[in-house]
């Protein structure tokens, strides 16, 4: 939100008070409170009737520092409240006449009183950002509403990325972002996923810690400066230090919750009934063994609306004219291999025999006099679950658990993001900040259901909407986005912008969701769909099997397909990451290159993972452009080797696109290719690519049938390779690319193989060496 008119003048309406005069700085604990007049104070008589604004700083864990802006303390907060997750850590802090230091970790707040209102935040003894002079502001507005303000600065190259899933413009400087959730599409500046949290390229963060309406002015008022506000009293955020763009996500979901890690099944392809598409147990079945007579493997089956009757959504009973055997069918699904997932979402109809538990036992949303909030938007008469009733939840939950009881395994949360504000929740939440919030606790009830019912790790959403703290509950995919080229691109900023706000696994409608695609678009988002952490057909009027297409389109779902089932080693130790340390497995170039200044606003590539860059093709003619750092890479598909540093050109067919491996890099390959579930670390084959002098390759398999762990790391001193394995004793190999000899091996067999030599080692644990 905009209050200043120009750089002088503040809009027509609004009053604007800064922190000018440090009056006191009082340490409490590990924190320390910094009060200040709104003007100079030159005598005592400057005190009366003048507001006294507070800054308190303090620590919640290592290299995070809280700030609270406060004028009026009194004001009772209703919540709901993000959670956040307090660690131990060691404060220090230094007070003297000219100010202070809060240090927590290697980041540090710096309060200047000589200087007015002069606050740096400082990372490892150098300054990311600050608040100066007519930065922090509390406003007031026309009809008296109160606002708070923060500018904090912004340098000369710094960018900003993240606040959420945002398809606009990959890089954030210059735009006006709403923190507020809304059904708009992929191609709006509407976002299902909206995140206050941002991400520099100078190595820093900043979460607002507000689950209402944050109003963010990018470079946009101030071009200086990263402006939000709220609407209130207070305003409170945190400055998130790390040693990279990955040590800040690392320590923003340690602050916000870390991402779980789905299970190996929902890595595969899930195939859906559409939206408003008719069907039955012979088009589901029709559908399903098609995909097997053409030998393209299946992973997940998911019902979409209408298994449940219409006008009656969401009352999670089977339409029984279309399914008279819903316990059967999924018996039999499951006999053939496959997952189930079906559709639901948080709004109960009236024509539903649960709309009337509901409204009996006060298990929906209200509206002030008491009555049923309802509309006809969506569902006719529809109602809204209240989550913040704990018998509610139950009640929902109870529901759900007889589906799982007849063998669904996931559920696809859509919506979430249509909450109204002027009604009254049962613990008496704000409304305006339960609009974000609601998302939270929907998803949270369905996804602790799950793994209540199947078991940690066994659990799995596709939701829609999401706020801060949501990547705890994945999966989730991007919307509603349409069947051309620019949709594509626009799905991929979205996805690339969510995983810099903490979100470790994101997917999308392969081929778009409205309208139908081309076969060029089908089979040029079908590379990048499967190329992408989840990987679902999905749309709205019309089926998604490949044969609709043409016959290439079913040969190019085989090709990836399979080449995505043989990477899941590689893949499963990315999603791994994605729990341990917060980051994304699709990850904007920026990410993985932070040194690299091209990088800085690379929206149309990413890496998978660590090792694998992925440009996908945007166009019928096969044409591409994407940039390689530094190094000799491989295009893993066609094994040309090609020099970075630079932007490429190239053409592709229908079965290739630039899928180039990093040099150093080593790249697990397993030995199944038709069944997304399998022992990763059996049989496993290790790809060594441009291993250079001095320089080491790890490579972290995880077996999905025991709790092991095979590690490999080649090491290269000269024309020596040193290889050492440990962990799950596993039989394994390592394939060196592009090498046809070698003048010895010491502990292994050497064979030819397509790529290159294939060494296998005589013990599983242990080091080998090679002569190159």
């Amino acid at each position: 939100m905009k209050f200043t008119d120009g750089f002088w003048l503040v809009r027509e309406g609004y009053q604007i008070q800064n922190p000018t005069d440090i009056r006191d700085i009082v340490q409490k604990g590990d924190s320390i409170t910094v009060y200040a007049a709104t003007k100079r104070i030159l005598v005592k008589g400057d005190t009366l009737n003048g507001t006294l604004l507070k800054a308190t700083y303090s620590s919640p864990m290592p290299n995070v520092i809280k700030v609270t802006l406060n004028h009026h303390k009194g004001k009772v907060d209703h919540g709901p409240a993000f959670e956040i997750y307090n660690q131990d850590t060691d404060v220090s802090i230094h007070k003297d006449e000219q100010g202070a230091v809060l240090q927590s970790g290697k980041l540090s707040v710096h309060v200047d009183k000589t200087n007015g209102w002069d606050i740096q935040f400082q990372y490892d003894g150098k300054r990311i950002t600050g608040s100066g002079s007519r930065a922090a502001g509390y406003i007031t507005g026309p009809n008296k509403e109160a606002y708070f303000r923060e500018q904090l600065d912004l340098g000369v190259g710094e960018y900003i990325y993240g606040l959420g899933e945002r398809f606009t413009p990959f890089v954030k400087n210059g735009q006006v972002v709403d923190i507020w959730n809304e059904d708009g599409g992929t191609s709006s500046e509407q976002a299902y996923k909206n995140i206050p949290f941002y991400l520099s390229n100078k190595g820093y963060g900043v979460f607002v810690n507000h689950p209402e309406r944050v109003s963010y002015e990018v470079a946009s008022e101030n071009m200086s400066k990263v402006q939000f506000s709220v609407e209130g009293e207070t305003l409170e955020y945190f400055i998130i230090g790390g040693d990279n763009p990955k040590d800040v996500l690392n320590n923003y979901t340690a602050l916000t919750g870390k991402p779980a890690l789905p299970p190996a099944w929902t890595f595969g392809l899930w195939l859906t009934t559409s939206f408003t598409t008719d069907y039955d147990e012979a088009t589901v079945n029709h559908f399903v063994d098609g995909m097997a007579e053409r030998d393209l493997p299946l992973s997940v089956f998911h019902f979409d609306c209408f298994w449940m009757k219409e006008y009656q959504w969401s009352d999670f009973v089977w339409d029984e004219d279309m399914f008279p055997d819903p316990e059967g069918m999924i018996r039999r699904l499951k006999d053939k291999g496959l997952k189930i997932c079906a559709w639901i979402n948080p709004y109960i109809a009236e024509k539903s025999y649960l709309f009337d538990e509901g409204m009996e036992n006060g298990y929906l949303v209200k509206t002030a006099d008491g009555s049923v909030w309802q509309w006809d938007l969506w569902q006719a008469g529809m109602g809204l679950v209240d989550f913040t009733n704990p018998d509610a939840v139950e009640w929902y939950k109870s529901k759900l658990s007889v589906l799982i009881d007849q063998g669904v395994d996931s559920f696809k949360t859509d919506f979430g993001e249509r909450i109204p504000t002027d009604v009254v929740y049962y613990d008496g939440s704000d409304p305006v900040k339960m609009h974000n919030y609601y998302t939270q606790l929907y998803n949270k009830a369905v996804f602790e259901l799950l793994e209540e019912k199947l078991g940690k790790n066994e659990a799995a959403l596709f939701a829609r909407s999401a706020t801060a703290g949501g990547q705890q509950f994945p999966v989730h995919w991007g919307g509603d986005c349409s069947a051309t080229y620019e949709s594509m691109a626009e799905s991929l900023r979205g996805g690339l912008s969510l995983g810099l706000s903490g979100f470790g696994f994101w997917s999308h409608d392969i081929s778009g969701f409205e309208n139908t695609a081309p076969a060029d678009v089908y089979k040029r988002w079908v590379q990048f769909g499967l190329l992408s952490s989840h990987s679902r057909l999905h749309g709205s009027t019309s089926y998604r099997v490949p044969w609709l297409f043409d016959d290439e389109s079913v040969d190019v779902v085989r090709d990836f397909t399979k080449l995505k089932i043989s990477l899941m080693p590689y893949l499963y130790h990315a999603a791994k990451d994605a729990t341990v340390q917060g980051i994304p497995m699709m990850r904007a170039m920026m990410l993985e290159f932070p040194q690299d200044p091209a990088t800085f606003g690379l929206d149309t590539q990413y890496m998978l993972g660590d090792s694998i860059l992925v440009a996908p093709v945007f166009n019928k003619e096969g044409d591409v452009s994407y940039y390689l750092p530094e190094g000799t890479w491989t295009n893993f598909l066609t094994g040309e080797k090609v020099m970075g540093g630079r932007f490429i050109q190239e053409n592709h067919s229908f079965r290739t696109l630039p899928m180039m491996i990093k040099p150093n890099s080593l790249i697990a390959v397993g030995a199944v290719n038709d069944v997304i579930e399998y022992d990763y670390a059996d049989g496993v084959t290790l790809h060594l690519f441009e291993l250079e002098d001095q320089t080491s390759a790890i490579a972290k398999v995880f077996s999905t049938k025991a709790e092991e762990e095979l590690k490999v790391t080649v090491s290269r001193a000269g024309s020596q390779l040193e290889v050492s394995a440990q962990g799950a004793g596993k039989a394994w190999s390592l394939v060196l690319r592009d090498i046809h000899e070698v003048s010895g091996v010491n502990g292994a067999s050497v064979s030819k193989g397509d790529h290159g030599l294939i060494i296998t080692p005589e013990e599983n644990n242990g080091t080998l060496t090679i002569e190159l």
